[in-house]
């Protein structure tokens, strides 16, 4: 018999069952995996690691895969509203009650082991994606590589789209320790994608000394912007004529470009045309990351919340906002670093408003204004009850042609869209 009958009574029960909500390490979850799939069956899988990227990166695979016809299976997080768009197959979410079957099988499998919220909603994902008959599933690591739960999987194409400084509780200071965690995904004779021109050393050092297949952006593959339409190109083929990537910024093209590159090393078992990637560039979809709502003034979603993201955040602004005044609705988990962001945004934001979050790990906005105030910085609006409260004010105060930015947190950008879409 089920523990639970519904979806949100699970999630509430997981987030107390272990002892640390982060807590990396593959034994428990690999156990648990196989007493589920005993035989090791698996859909053909491309993983998805790096600081930031994997979001836009799955989601090009599976436009273009949907397009090229294939039952595709996408695994990413965290969720921005409903949980269930965690686990989605051919572009839609699975229905909670297959969650909370696989969630009750994972249970009845566990035996005494402990399980953290993420690796049971990593096994849910695993165990659906293994009945659903699917050409291909794409797995998005949670955090780092090397020891996510996600890698219990063999991938059958592995790639890390960039690195930047996060998570360093749990990676590491540096960039070259924090790509080496990364690099954990990668196999012996398993196609290795880089989409970055400079990562670390460690990353394609990782990939030579485990023997992996490396393609990295700028060596093995590259785009040449065009006029109106880009190009994608190797040594040995090229696809000319495509359209601009469905999502906003300079980065999209290394991102598209990469999922181009994985999807190539597979055409002799899962063959896709370049019409196909044509389609799928531009019915890409990806909600919260340079998001925007129409309205005046304009309301800009950005889940960015580590100074690598930030940067792109700040060069898209200055193509497509240069001029405009901008009203930063913002909040931080405290784990992050919250001065570099705000330091780093400091010209483009007219005014900021500390918006309350209620999640147990954000920082306050008491905690917030002394930030601010160690960088000299007293245009901020603070004591708001709420999110909403907050996002009023600066709705009331901005001017029908300035710029409401909603910025740094998954959280905060799922409260906008719970409420106000």
């Amino acid at each position: 018999m089920a523990r639970f009958d519904s979806l949100q009574a699970w999630l509430n029960w997981q987030e107390m069952l272990h002892p640390r909500p982060i807590d990396l390490g593959l034994g428990r979850a690999a156990g648990v995996y196989q007493h589920l799939n005993p035989a090791g069956k698996k859909p053909l899988t491309i993983t998805v690691a790096g600081t930031n990227g994997k979001g836009s990166c799955v989601a090009f695979l599976e436009a273009i895969y949907r397009a090229a016809g294939y039952k595709v299976g996408a695994y990413t997080s965290p969720h921005i509203v409903h949980y269930n768009e965690r686990i989605r197959i051919d572009g839609q979410p699975v229905d909670e009650s297959l969650i909370c079957e696989a969630f009750s099988r994972i249970d009845a499998a566990r035996g005494e082991i402990s399980l953290s919220y993420f690796e049971f909603g990593t096994l849910a994902a695993l165990s659906i994606f293994a009945s659903a008959e699917l050409d291909i599933q794409l797995l998005e690591v949670g955090l780092g590589g090397r020891l996510d739960v996600v890698n219990i999987i063999d991938p059958d194409v592995a790639v890390v789209t960039t690195i930047g400084i996060d998570h360093v509780d749990y990676l590491g200071h540096t960039l070259d320790a924090i790509g080496r965690e990364k690099a954990g995904i990668f196999r012996a004779g398993v196609p290795a994608v880089i989409g970055e021109f400079t990562p670390p050393d460690s990353l394609p050092e990782t990939a030579e000394t485990l023997g992996a297949d490396l393609r990295q952006i700028g060596k093995a593959f590259n785009y040449e912007k065009q006029l109106g339409h880009w190009a994608w190109l190797t040594a040995s083929r090229q696809i000319n004529n495509l359209p601009l990537p469905a999502f906003k910024g300079e980065h999209q093209y290394k991102n598209a470009s990469t999922a181009i590159m994985a999807i190539d090393t597979l055409l002799p078992v899962l063959p896709v045309s370049d019409d196909a990637i044509r389609q799928g560039l531009q019915q890409a979809q990806l909600r919260g990351r340079f998001q925007l709502i129409e309205g005046k003034p304009l309301v800009l979603l950005d889940v960015g919340h580590n100074p690598q993201a930030v940067q792109t955040l700040i060069d898209y602004l200055g193509e497509y906002f240069p001029q405009i005044k901008i009203h930063a609705v913002f909040a931080m988990m405290r784990d992050k670093d919250i001065g570099s962001v705000i330091n780093m945004m400091r010209e483009r934001v007219a005014l900021w408003y500390l918006a309350p979050l209620l999640n147990p790990r954000a920082a306050s906005p008491d905690m917030l204004e002394t930030y601010f105030q160690q960088q000299g910085l007293d245009n901020i609006q603070s004591g708001f009850t709420d999110f909403s409260a907050a996002f009023q004010s600066a709705r009331q105060t901005a001017k029908p042609d300035e710029l409401i930015l909603i910025f740094g947190s998954f959280f905060l950008v799922s409260e906008y869209l719970s409420k106000f879409s």
